[in-house]
């Protein structure tokens, strides 16, 4: 891995993939903590798998490291590395804990996550300050062995699935071990609050948008309403095909819709269950109006945000507990002045003012949100309404700009840089 100069003090960031088209977030906050000056080594656990990338992905200069996604790919590397950070002065403490961690969780992953925590406490940048992991199940694990191996402090970034899934023992344990914790949603932050030792150790941090590449669409006017075949109303939808965004729930939802309306439905994302959701689709009549795009980088995203009437999204707690935070899709849908229609799952109402800024309807709910619909394609006058003060909202309280400037000072961004360049 390409070692930055010994001057500038680094700062390791754990990811689970790297690049993703879903995690815009994350690369959004890559580029704003580069441009303040702080010097990023980039480690993944997975290898990329999408076929593409955003362009801000491509303005990330940090060099990534690709740990061995599975340890039997690569036991040179990872043996090598065990005959090295076995003579640190940490690693008995980390195989300990990891140890412990084991005997709770007997799993093959377990496993693969301490190999990769020894390879990454190898092969970390002589000057490495500090360890940032992107979500607290897996990536943490990692960085929290390592962290120990090296003796350095560690910190997290925190987000949805990687809390709600994860046991109460193993965030009770890290949220204890790490120097701090950031999160996006204040639902998310009272949980992680309530099990903390030290419940100032959890900040609320907004991602926010970066609404430098986000404009606002000043030419938006809404004045489909469904009752022309030649012009129906365009609903879309962003998001993987998985059981947390509902998909399935919402394909009923619009064949629910009432057959004198005109209207057509666009999603955008991969998934697992993209299969099955076209064979919905066709056993519900209403295949021929979806158009299944697949995913695509945010360009495109962005011209089908400004084509569409109406954003949709079913959110909901999937039977594993897992569920969105925050979508950020919900914030580039009200940046292009998109009506927003959602569930009123975990923090989308701190978002999404009901009746003010778009509408809520409960999660598993095809019924309501099938009324909702309804009356958003009926009521253009309404959706201007909706998208004009969402947008407002957006503009005013989820700049990403208004947040990262405090992330930066806690991983040690030089104070003259911390106000965000984001032109450059």
């Amino acid at each position: 891995m390409p070692t930055p100069k010994k001057e500038s003090p680094t700062v390791v960031v754990v990811l689970k993939g790297y690049p993703r088209l879903s995690e815009t977030f994350i690369a959004q906050e890559l580029l704003a903590l580069q441009r303040l000056g702080l010097n990023l080594s980039l480690v993944s656990l997975r290898h990329p798998t999408d076929k593409t990338i955003h362009p801000v992905h491509r303005e990330i200069t940090a060099p990534v490291n690709y740990l061995p996604e599975y340890l039997y790919q690569e036991p040179i590397r990872v043996l090598k590395s065990w005959w090295q950070v076995r003579r640190y002065p940490g690693y008995k403490k980390a195989r300990s804990v990891w140890l412990k961690d084991l005997r709770r969780d007997l799993t093959t992953n377990r496993v693969r996550r301490f190999g990769q925590a020894m390879v990454l406490a190898a092969e970390m940048p002589e000057n490495a300050v500090m360890v940032y992991a992107h979500f607290l199940h897996t990536p943490a694990s990692v960085a929290r062995y390592a962290s120990q191996m090296k003796d350095l402090n560690w910190s997290c970034s925190a987000h949805a699935k990687d809390i709600w899934t994860s046991p109460e023992w193993e965030l009770r344990e890290k949220l204890d071990d790490l120097s701090w914790l950031v999160t996006c949603t204040s639902v998310n932050a009272d949980y992680l609050s309530s099990l903390a030792v030290e419940p100032s150790k959890v900040a609320l941090m907004y991602h926010g948008l970066d609404l430098s590449r986000f404009s606002e669409f000043a030419g938006r006017v809404h004045v489909r309403d469904g009752s022309d075949a030649a012009a129906p109303a365009e609903i879309l939808s962003v998001g993987r095909a998985v059981a947390k965004k509902g998909y399935d729930d919402l394909l009923n939802a619009l064949a629910m819709l009432p057959d004198d309306l005109h209207w057509t439905f666009t999603h955008i994302g991969g998934g697992p269950l993209l299969d099955n959701l076209r064979a919905q689709a066709e056993t519900l009549g209403v295949a021929e109006k979806i158009d299944w795009r697949g995913a695509l980088p945010q360009e495109e995203v962005l011209e089908a945000l400004k084509q569409a009437d109406i954003f949709v999204l079913a959110s909901r707690i999937a039977e594993d507990g897992d569920r969105d935070g925050l979508p950020n899709v919900l914030m580039e849908a009200q940046s292009q002045k998109t009506t927003v229609v959602a569930t009123n799952v975990s923090a989308i109402p701190e978002l999404v003012v009901d009746g003010e800024t778009g509408l809520l309807v409960p999660e598993r709910d095809p019924a309501a949100m099938s009324v909702a619909l309804t009356r958003l394609i009926k009521e253009p006058a309404l959706r201007q309404q909706f998208a004009n003060k969402g947008n407002s909202r957006l503009r005013d309280l989820f700049d990403a700009n208004r947040w990262i400037g405090n992330l930066a000072e806690k991983l040690g961004a030089p104070s003259s840089s911390r106000k965000v360049r984001t032109g450059s």
